[in-house]
């Protein structure tokens, strides 16, 4: 995760750099000191206030029973702008068809926690041991099922194991220590980071659109354009024309320019966003 976290902290304004061998990260905003740690362990060091904040996954606040504050919903992954998944996933070749078949069994797992609170929901028994890597090369002469993270099923599928069920879905979150919290300077910084990180994921995949149009013509142009909220529409010098401003979905500019320019629109700009804020 961390290409990806530095990139999003890019497009939200905030610059790290960090060092081939060093677990330190410099910022270009002189009130944010990084170190960079694995997700794991994340929450249990903001719970500490080792760090007043800090990004990890709700699966390991979960599974450390951390006592955090959740600033912000942080929906990204390694290959996507998607939530993650922990399933419970058995060999193609198992007999079981669902939790309840596994009672009394073996499950290997880097989540001992959430599984077994999983177990505990659907009243099944079973064994729990924790996982220290290579967990899918565990079933079916270690084990007999698994809990895994999945983002797409690919790995589980080319590794011939078939998936019972979602166990829990996880995505990142901007977790903050309580005291931190209620320092008032602390607090107001937090929500700023909090609102561009969301504000730059909110922006992905999308693009804006200016072009100009003649007044005749727009309410024909307003039916061919989709928008994430009304068009802004101003007039310009010669009023028979008009400037129209949007944001839309960028998998869809390669359709919707061409039937624009038929539409009569004319000066069309594609520009990139970084942040989008409602």
């Amino acid at each position: 995760m961390q290409d990806s976290t530095l990139a999003l902290f890019r497009k939200a304004g905030f610059n790290f750099a960090v060092g081939t061998r060093s677990y330190s990260a410099s910022c270009d905003d002189d009130e944010i000191t990084g170190l960079l740690i694995r997700a794991q362990e994340m929450s249990r060091y903001v719970e500490e206030g080792i760090f007043d904040v800090g990004l990890t996954g709700l699966d390991w606040i979960a599974e450390n029973r951390s006592k955090v504050v959740e600033v912000a919903d942080l929906v990204y992954a390694k290959q996507s702008m998607r939530p993650v998944r922990w399933v419970l996933a058995v060999p193609e070749s198992s007999p079981f068809k669902s939790v309840k078949d596994l009672r009394g069994k073996r499950i290997a797992t880097e989540v001992v926690n959430i599984t077994r609170d999983y177990l505990a929901r659907h009243k099944v028994k079973a064994e729990v041991e924790f996982s220290w890597g290579a967990t899918e090369a565990k079933a079916p002469d270690l084990c007999d099922a698994i809990v895994e993270v999945t983002e797409t099923g690919s790995s589980l599928r080319a590794n011939k194991y078939r998936i019972l069920d979602t166990v829990l879905e996880s995505w990142t979150k901007l977790i903050a220590n309580p005291k931190a919290m209620k320092d008032p300077w602390k607090k107001q910084k937090i929500e700023s980071i909090a609102m561009l990180l969301s504000a730059a994921i909110e922006a992905e995949g999308k693009v804006g659109l200016k072009m100009n149009v003649e007044r005749r013509k727009l309410d024909t142009l307003l039916r061919v354009l989709p928008a994430l909220t009304s068009p802004t529409v101003s007039s310009l010098h010669d009023p028979k024309w008009v400037a129209l401003e949007t944001i839309i979905e960028e998998k869809l500019v390669k359709r919707l320019i061409p039937d624009l320019k038929r539409a009569g629109a004319t000066g069309i700009i594609e520009y990139p966003l970084n942040k989008i804020i409602y």
